[in-house]
């Protein structure tokens, strides 16, 4: 072999393991690239993971909030709904409701009252029994809320009631809520005196209720 020919090997052989070096240095690089892809890949979705989780417990959170909010409609009983008598030339009777609970309650247009067992509650100022006009009041826990039905007049005043059988009008058309109850006046020493007349709906003030029902000062 002439030293020409070994000197071209030579440079054959080099330039061999030359390659083989570069590609083993490329597979390297890829397989760590790829792992670093992987690795990536489940952080990602190891974070969207905890991002739906966690949003997930935000809105079961707001829908607690929510529920806890809403408030209940309030109920008549014998002793939450009590009436009065005023005289004079502005003469009604007061209808007022207490909230004895320690949470808010709803009330929706006037109380539906039905003096000596009549078939027809009291006509309303505001609307009519079937109608739902939209007045709608928040009584706060252990606060009151009013009604009047004026009597300043002889037909208005008309003869004295012995009992009042009481309803309150729902969120809907035509719906009452937790009633009826019936007030006794003779067990309880009053002297209510009802006629032709009408009741307003539920203000949250006395001076607010007497002024609907044409009676305020």
């Amino acid at each position: 072999m002439t030293a020409r020919r070994s000197r071209s090997r030579s440079a054959a052989y080099a330039a061999l393991a030359l390659g083989l070096a570069g590609s083993l240095a490329l597979t390297g690089c890829n397989s760590h690239s790829s792992k670093k892809s992987k690795k990536s890949s489940s952080s990602s979705s190891s974070k969207s993971k905890k991002r739906r989780i966690i949003g997930g417990s935000a809105a079961a959170a707001g829908a607690a909030g929510t529920a806890s909010r809403r408030v209940p409609d309030c109920y008549p009983s014998t002793y939450k709904v009590t009436f009065s008598q005023q005289t004079g030339p502005k003469s009604h009777v007061a209808v007022k409701f207490k909230n004895s609970t320690s949470r808010d309650c709803k009330l929706y247009n006037a109380p539906l009252l039905r003096f000596n067992n009549a078939k027809s509650p009291l006509p309303l100022l505001q609307g009519t029994p079937g109608h739902f006009d939209g007045t709608r009041i928040t009584v706060p826990a252990h606060g009151y809320a009013y009604a009047v039905i004026p009597t300043n007049t002889a037909a208005a005043k008309g003869a004295e009631q012995k009992s009042v059988t009481i309803d309150f009008m729902g969120i809907s058309a035509s719906s009452v809520t937790h009633g009826p109850v019936t007030v006794n006046f003779a067990e309880k020493r009053l002297h209510v005196s009802v006629g032709k007349s009408k009741v307003t709906n539920w203000s949250s003030s006395l001076h607010g209720a007497q002024l609907a029902g044409g009676v305020g000062n």
